[in-house]
């Protein structure tokens, strides 16, 4: 973007020039890429039209590369005891796939979070990982929320909590934030690697995934859309669905279903000789 608008002034841009960029970049690059630099000039340009520099905002208005969503890899109960199995850290595998934790929120919860009683944590701080330098902030959403985990969990979370004062971290030595692991050498990727050898038809995976799993799971369990966007922390319902329409789609085939059965009923009771 600079070598291609770096020297021009704001107000000699064109409308049509800036279409032109986009096509260019479009037929070699990422749609992610092309929208990020051109979000950059589209920015640069509304500043310009604050400050009266220009009368309107060419940039906007363009045609834009649509971004192809990837398909998420979904995990089994199976699948994922197997990744657990050959993990370095089992535990935290099992309870991102089950809870849907961010790999910061997880890692930055502290023996005080726990509700054994309850089998909750209350998710409060995010720990990311910004320049090789560990720092702690509130949750994506801004939002402290609550999050079950299932019970064959319990005794494995109770185990992490022993010894551990309140403020001590959950997991990892408990005054330490746990990294993210490299995604080529780390333990993660090598017990991908390991299970994979066992089965090729076993997904690739990052942790980031288990997210996905923890809501393929819940849903597969029965849970509704409001229920999983609690638990991940999702702003609105409206963007779960949008994240994980395709899992929802055996709740379509319910809702026919169930609305063949009312009709059915009703028409039996119109044609039934009243007493």
């Amino acid at each position: 973007m600079q070598a291609r608008w770096g020297a021009r002034a704001v107000g000699s841009v064109k409308h049509s020039e800036v279409q032109d960029w986009v096509a260019e970049l479009s037929r070699d690059r990422a749609a992610t890429t092309v929208l990020r630099a051109h979000g950059v000039l589209a920015a640069v340009l509304d500043v310009a039209v604050k400050y009266r520099r220009v009368s309107r905002n060419v940039a906007r208005g363009v045609a834009l590369p649509r971004k192809v969503p990837k398909s998420k890899p979904y995990l089994t109960h199976e699948q994922v005891a197997a990744l657990a199995a050959a993990a370095t850290y089992p535990v935290l595998v099992l309870f991102l796939a089950y809870t849907g934790l961010r790999w910061g929120e997880a890692t930055g919860l502290r023996v005080k979070h726990v509700d054994a009683l309850r089998r909750r944590v209350s998710v409060q701080e995010n720990a990311v990982l910004v320049g090789g330098v560990v720092h702690v902030g509130t949750p994506k959403t801004h939002e402290a929320r609550s999050v079950p985990y299932p019970a064959f969990l319990s005794l494995e979370i109770a185990r992490l909590c022993e010894g551990k004062r309140r403020e001590d971290l959950l997991f990892g030595d408990g005054v330490t934030h746990m990294r993210l692991p490299n995604s080529v050498r780390g333990w993660f990727a090598f017990a991908v690697k390991r299970v994979r050898e066992a089965d090729d038809e076993f997904p690739r995976v990052t942790p980031h995934d288990l997210r996905h799993t923890a809501a393929s799971l819940a849903i597969s369990a029965g849970a509704n859309v409001k229920a999983v966007q609690r638990m991940l922390g999702h702003a609105s319902a409206s963007m779960t669905l949008d994240t994980y329409a395709d899992l929802f789609d055996d709740d379509l085939d319910g809702v026919a279903d169930a609305l063949d059965q009312a009709r059915r009923a009703a028409v039996v009771a119109e044609v039934l000789p009243r007493a």
